[in-house]
């Protein structure tokens, strides 16, 4: 026993187990929920940024575009107000040129003046004469206008000593004498003729329109009882009943035609048209139309005839009017007197000619003069 108990291994004192320590797997926990946190956080920094970024982005590609569309705006108006200059500056270069050819043809016209003697200018005036005779006479067809434009252009020429001017007054005599075989035309006449038809158509009264022919006869029965008297009993009888019957039965010849009763409202229209129709023709006297002069006249006289009465005495005076006026001519034949303007001109023309060449060899002989003084005063 004793042996068995020497040869056991010594005793170990047990030492007590201490804890283990975790608090650093919790501050490491702390630390990586800090961190994660942080870059949560920084993260959504980030996006807020990247946010922001993109709408300054879009922000920049809205202005961008603004801008192009603006320069594209500025580039065109730039550019029509570039044309629009151009064109101004065209127009004011022409406008220089005109300018400079009317300073020259002034100067010229200024320059030959002082040359004109008294006959051209007679001539000149000659010639405007002769231009506001056909001026007259074309446009206005005014050919007494005309004759006296010929007569003061004839008294002109008289004055001058050109021999020249022997067939413009020649030419002019022939005028004169073809626009004195001219019929007169009284345009002042016709008119207040036809203001007056005007005024004798406002005085017609409906006792003037044309009625049935039933109407009347039983009016004319109505107006003579003295002559139902003088024939009798029997037959102032038959007059009765024929009145009677008159009265409930019309008879109307069917080879004829009806003219229809008018309204007062009808018969003031039919007026107002033929009034219409005389001042259509006082415009076309005016206007020295003819064939608008006919045509007005012949529709009123058509009117006057279809609508009125043509035993009414007022009717019967306007239609004799009516017809005197149709046969009046209101556009003569004029004839043309151009021919005297065209042998004038020619004159004139003949005149600036024959001056000019003797300006000419006068200004040569002054430029050779100078020359020869210059040669004189080298010499000495």
């Amino acid at each position: 026993m004793t042996d068995s108990t020497t040869n056991l291994p010594a005793p170990v004192n047990s030492t007590p187990q201490q804890p283990r320590r975790l608090w650093p797997l919790w501050l490491i926990a702390v630390i990586a929920l800090i961190a994660v946190i942080g870059l949560g956080l920084w993260s959504w920094h980030l996006w807020q940024q990247q946010q922001a970024l993109q709408q300054s982005l879009n922000y920049l590609d809205a202005t961008t575009e603004r801008l192009d569309r603006d320069y594209s705006q500025s580039g065109g108006q730039l550019r029509e107000r570039i044309q629009s200059l151009q064109g101004d500056v065209t127009d004011q270069a022409k406008l220089i040129s005109d300018m400079r050819r009317q300073i020259d043809h002034n100067a010229r016209t200024l320059l030959e003046a002082g040359n004109r003697t008294r006959t051209d200018w007679l001539l000149a005036e000659a010639e405007y004469l002769l231009r506001i005779a056909n001026q007259r006479l074309q446009v206005e067809k005014d050919y007494r206008g005309a004759l006296s434009a010929l007569k003061a252009a004839d008294d002109v020429l008289e004055k001058t000593d050109d021999p020249g001017s022997y067939p413009v007054r020649k030419q002019v005599a022939q005028e004169i004498l073809s626009l004195k075989s001219v019929a007169g035309v009284d345009k002042t006449g016709l008119y207040l003729q036809l203001e007056a038809a005007i005024d004798s158509i406002g005085k017609l009264s409906d006792s003037a329109l044309a009625m049935d022919a039933s109407a009347d006869y039983t009016q004319t029965m109505s107006q003579d009882p003295e002559k139902t008297e003088e024939r009798g009993a029997l037959a102032k009888g038959w007059a009765q009943i024929k009145g009677t019957l008159s009265e409930a039965i019309a008879i109307r010849r069917l080879d004829e035609p009806v003219k229809p009763l008018l309204s007062p409202d009808q018969s003031a229209y039919v007026r107002l048209n033929m009034r219409l129709m005389l001042e259509e023709a006082q415009l076309a006297v005016l206007r020295g139309n003819q064939t608008l002069y006919n045509q007005a006249l012949k529709k009123a006289t058509d009117w006057l005839n279809t609508w009125y009465d043509g035993s009414h005495s007022k009717v019967v005076g306007l239609r004799d009017t009516l017809g005197e006026l149709s046969g009046k001519d209101i556009n003569p034949a004029l004839p043309d007197i151009s021919q005297s303007l065209t042998l004038l001109k020619a004159r004139l023309e003949g005149r600036l000619n024959a001056t000019s060449g003797e300006t000419k060899p006068a200004d040569n002989e002054k430029s050779d003069s100078a020359p020869a003084g210059d040669k004189a005063g080298d010499a000495s």
